[in-house]
């Protein structure tokens, strides 16, 4: 007995040493990131990543229509039934640990002649109940890569999910921030229709007392008309805008509860942290890397293939050809235990072909990993480098302004008091309106360059 548990003990360290030399140990892709940021000082670990959406957008409709996204949204709920796929495989998987059972119950009756010819025959019935099992030693570890393979899979399909959301939140923000900039930027154009109305009717009496010609009334009437066909566009733009989020918060197209862009903040400093942190945040590298680690072990599975597989199987029951009053007998049970190994010969060099193949599979996975490395990276650097940019134009934007607003004014005084040509005056207005519609671009950028790399250093999923 003490023998037969020794052999068993030997056989297992022989399986698990045969398992080391097999299947190799995955280890996570070495990634250089202390230069991914271009430009940037490398501060402290302090990023807006950590931040909450429902803290980092304070606007309450904006956190509404996040909030509303999250739970109607269509593409977030497909991602949510792959993680249901991924996570059926994995308990798949598990069960590949475990013997497959099965239970038969049979009954043969035969009948055949004794003696050629001379009529005699013989018949006779067997009756049986039986179960059986079989089962796989993982010697190899193709079993257990497998199932860590369903686990990359699953932890893939979850970072999958993240990467939706993160994109959503991003969209809807961005979206609102452009609704409302219409807003405003329609706002303007109204309130400068009702100023160049204004200014028809003046120049019309500067006409009447031959200050002005017929020409410059022609003139205001075309700014006025110009300004006026923008109108449609804006409010265009607006529907479709309000369509938009609908759709991404899942609901039917309707107009979009809202506050105004003069009441949006925009962040006065934006941390970024580390590029380590990146790496652990953006949910997109995490996903390729479980992409990668799936095919690593695939490839380890395919190694295995390559060589023979231990099973082991056996059936238990009862059988019998008499009749069935005493079938449960002691005497009619019946055992049997086969191990056997199984090689593949002829289909050899279909298992080399998978195994080239997953091996080809793998390399691509980490060629796709360190590809969302480098562009995670690259639009983190963009983002704040936008951030940076619009922000700096707040000053002089403001100057602009002032200046042509008093433009506006020195004009339209010497074209009552002098022989100015009034086409200075139209000029002047049409400066000041787009300076203003400029403006509101310039907070638009700003608050959308912070939306972005909020994204870009993986904020958005708590």
């Amino acid at each position: 007995m003490k023998i037969q548990k020794i052999r068993y003990i030997s056989m297992l360290i022989l399986a698990m040493a045969l398992t080391s030399c097999i299947t190799a140990k995955y280890e996570k892709p070495e990634i250089t990131d202390d230069k991914l940021y271009r430009d940037m000082v490398i501060k402290d670990s302090t990023t807006i990543a950590d931040i909450p959406w429902k803290e980092y957008f304070n606007d309450l409709d904006l956190q509404n229509l996040i909030n509303e996204g999250l739970l109607n949204n269509l593409d977030l709920q497909i991602a949510a039934a792959r993680i249901k796929q991924t996570e059926a495989a994995l308990s798949s998987s598990k069960l590949g640990y475990f013997p497959t059972l099965a239970a038969e119950a049979s009954y043969t009756n035969n009948e055949r002649n004794i003696t050629q010819g001379n009529g005699i025959k013989a018949r006779s019935e067997v009756f049986q109940l039986a179960a059986s099992a079989s089962w796989e030693l993982d010697i190899w570890g193709k079993i257990t890569s497998a199932k860590k393979s369903a686990l990359a899979s699953y932890l893939q399909s979850e970072a999958y999910k993240r990467v939706i959301q993160t994109s959503l939140v991003a969209n809807i923000a961005n979206s609102y921030y452009s609704l409302i900039a219409l807003d405003e930027q329609l706002r303007i154009t109204l309130n400068t229709i009702k100023l160049l109305k204004e200014n028809v009717q003046t120049i019309q009496y500067l006409k009447e007392a031959n200050i002005v010609t017929g020409a410059a009334v022609e003139q205001s009437k075309a700014l006025l008309y110009a300004t006026q066909i923008s109108v449609p566009n804006l409010e265009q733009n607006i529907k479709s805008l309000e369509n938009t989020i609908c759709y991404l918060v899942g609901r039917i197209p309707g107009t979009i509860q809202r506050s105004s862009i003069i009441q949006q903040t925009v962040p006065a400093q934006l941390d970024y942290g580390v590029p380590a942190q990146l790496l652990s945040r953006r949910p997109d590298v995490m996903m390729y890397e479980y992409a990668y680690r799936a095919a690593f072990e695939k490839t380890n599975i395919a190694r295995a293939s390559l060589y023979p597989s231990l099973t082991i199987t056996g059936s238990a029951g009862y059988s019998t050809s008499k009749n069935l009053t005493n079938f449960f007998d002691y005497s009619n049970l019946f055992t049997n235990i086969v191990g056997g190994l199984t090689q593949p010969i002829f289909n050899q060099g279909k298992l080399k072909s998978q195994f080239k193949i997953s091996q080809a599979q793998q390399e691509e996975a980490l060629l796709n990993f360190k590809n969302s490395v480098l562009n995670s990276g690259i639009e983190v650097s963009n983002a704040l480098f936008a951030y940076e940019k619009a922000k700096s134009k707040n000053y002089n934007r403001g100057l602009q302004i002032e200046s042509l607003q008093k433009s506006v004014e020195y004009t339209q005084e010497l074209l009552l008091y002098s022989n100015a040509n009034y086409t200075e005056v139209l000029t002047a207005e049409q400066n000041l309106l787009n300076a203003k519609l400029s403006q509101v671009n310039d907070k638009l950028e700003q608050l959308q360059a912070s939306v972005d790399l909020y994204k870009a250093l993986g904020g958005g999923v708590d």
